[in-house]
């Protein structure tokens, strides 16, 4: 009864914990450097790293940005490295994905910046794709349309064909909100494909999802992973790895990692266990390891 009594509240120690990352987040200065966005030729596609789980995507000569985070700031926690690209240096967007309500995934400042940027560009706004239940924190933004999606429900948005695909995380935007979805998507252009997964712990329907949608290039988490009880909600870098292998997609990009200390982990430890993995299983051919602002043309 004693140490029942004496054991902090939940949300005292998540206070806590979220404390100390956001001290150890402005402990060294921001590394990295932003540069202009590559632009692929017609009948290309193209993916673009921003840095953590942002991407720019060129994909049957649609612009898409999946979970767009360009800010310097989550509240208080700081990213470590610079966005690899600035809105400024951005074509016009198609439409926006978004895969969770989580900060470091639905950023509104971003999304606001997104919103002008195009429509100086364009005239017009973007589209916009996010779970149901999230689509109140983006309706009053200004996009043209907003869209909502559950697990494989699919939608013909700006010329793509989009799939909204299951992934084991949840989706509050705050501690208690539970109501709101989450998952990944497969955006297909005819025989051109990409899976963002979204954030996920390794579950069995990453195989379901390679037997449903064959993606051509998967875009799979690999931070924030330790300590282990973390991997309920986020892969390892060995799990991403299988969820790969499982997909049977021909390509892999790893996301969510260096950008924002969310783990415990190193910060260069994930990408050194991803390539280890990798050889071990001879596949690391297959592994497409992006800098912030690199793009990978298929």
């Amino acid at each position: 009864m004693t140490q029942l009594w004496r054991r902090k509240p939940f949300a005292v120690t998540k206070v806590g914990q979220l404390w100390r990352l956001v001290r150890e987040s402005h402990e060294q200065p921001i590394e990295g450097q932003s540069r202009q966005a590559e632009l692929v030729e017609p009948g290309e596609t193209g993916v673009t790293f921003i840095g953590h789980s942002s991407f720019f995507l060129q994909i049957g000569g649609r612009n898409v940005l999946v979970d767009p985070v360009f800010a310097t700031r989550l509240i208080l926690l700081r990213r470590q490295r610079h966005p690899g690209i600035r809105v400024e240096t951005i074509p016009a967007i198609d439409v926006v994905l978004v895969t969770h309500a989580h900060m470091d995934h639905l950023n509104i400042a971003s999304l606001r910046k997104i919103i002008r940027s195009t429509r100086r560009l364009r005239g017009r706004a973007p589209e916009i794709v996010v779970p149901h239940g999230v689509e109140d924190l983006v309706s009053q933004l200004g996009f043209r349309k907003v869209l909502t999606l559950k697990w494989w429900q699919e939608v013909e948005v700006a010329g793509l064909r989009v799939t909204m695909t299951p992934c084991r995380h949840w989706g509050a935007r705050m501690f208690k909100d539970t109501h709101r979805g989450f998952g990944g998507y497969v955006i297909r252009s005819g025989n051109r494909s990409i899976y963002h997964s979204g954030d996920t712990a390794y579950f069995d329907g990453f195989a379901e999802i390679g037997r449903r949608l064959a993606p051509e290039v998967a875009l799979l988490p690999i931070g924030a992973y330790f300590p282990d009880s973390y991997r309920s909600v986020h892969t390892s870098p060995e799990e991403a790895v299988r969820g790969f292998v499982e997909l049977g997609a021909r390509v892999m990009v790893p996301m969510h990692y260096g950008t924002f200390r969310l783990g415990r982990e190193p910060m260069d430890e994930p990408l050194k266990r991803l390539r280890a993995e990798a050889a071990r299983l001879g596949i690391g051919d297959r592994i497409r390891v992006l800098e912030e602002g690199e793009t990978l043309r298929t």
